[in-house]
């Protein structure tokens, strides 16, 4: 798996972006494995691209009940791209049912945990996949490896007679406009017509577009302690704060000692 064969190194950020001339085909000597057909490779997997991600991410309970089992079901969907055997980037999606509707969409990321594997073992044959995570070695950024994962996901998607490729995306920027909805973030464009953020851009550049925001698509708690030793700050009283890398406030409640974050993510279709 990306990252490694458990949830805090297989959880992963969706961070890149894919250079203008792109194109999402790689060079020669770029190959594209599964993390079942080389489990050799999963301590060097975990060692290049978990170190991206702000610990608290890989504490969500909904993606540590369910990981497992898209382990065990969804071999196929996760994928890593090797330079000369090296890992360099990787990601990984979910094959799930859905109508086609915005009102049909899963609670996010957690939502579409939970629909991915109950209707595999419900038997609900699938018709989209959602790319869960792409991470990017941080030494090779900028080189179109991000673009490459989405296509490579895109690919095997349409192999499998999938008919939609979603992604319920963390915009690279949000975590430096935490006070700003995921609604409004999603309006932010340039110039040229693309968006502010760099990976909604990778997206774009391969023919997705803005679906609508996925609120409440992770749910992180944990309890005073934890929050600060996750956030590596002090939260002094009960409040809502700004944390590091987060895209949305953090909630502590002192007294409970409880603290609640709820991520929106936003979701893309890509064409």
């Amino acid at each position: 798996m990306v990252l490694g064969s458990n949830f805090s190194a297989k959880l992963g950020d969706m961070n890149g972006e894919i250079p203008t001339s792109a194109t999402g085909i790689g060079p020669s000597e770029i190959e594209i494995v599964t993390t079942s057909e080389r489990p050799d490779l999963d301590d060097e997997t975990r060692v290049a691209l978990r170190s991206v991600w702000p610990e608290f991410i890989f504490h969500d309970l909904v993606a540590r009940e369910h990981m497992d089992r898209v382990e065990l079901y969804f071999r196929p969907y996760d994928v890593l791209l090797l330079d000369h055997g090296n890992v360099v980037a990787g990601g990984w999606g979910v094959p799930f049912a859905w109508d086609g509707s915005i009102a049909g969409l899963p609670d996010g990321f957690d939502g579409t945990l939970i629909s991915s594997v109950s209707g595999h073992e419900s038997g609900v044959e699938p018709n989209t996949l959602s790319v869960m995570a792409a991470a990017v070695r941080s030494d090779r950024h900028g080189e179109g490896l991000a673009g490459q994962v989405l296509a490579a996901l895109r690919q095997r998607a349409a192999s499998a007679g999938l008919r939609h490729t979603l992604a319920p995306v963390r915009p690279t920027l949000k975590s430096r406009y935490p006070l700003a909805s995921m609604s409004e973030f999603a309006g932010w464009v340039r110039s040229d017509g693309l968006h502010l953020d760099p990976w909604i851009r990778t997206h774009q550049r391969l023919g997705a577009s803005i679906l609508a925001p996925a609120p409440r698509s992770m749910l992180i708690t944990g309890t005073v302690a934890e929050w600060e030793s996750w956030a590596e700050m002090v939260f002094p009283q009960s409040g809502r704060y700004v944390v590091p890398e987060a895209l949305d406030l953090v909630e502590i409640d002192r007294e409970s000692d409880l603290g609640t974050y709820e991520e929106t993510n936003l979701w893309m279709q890509h064409t």
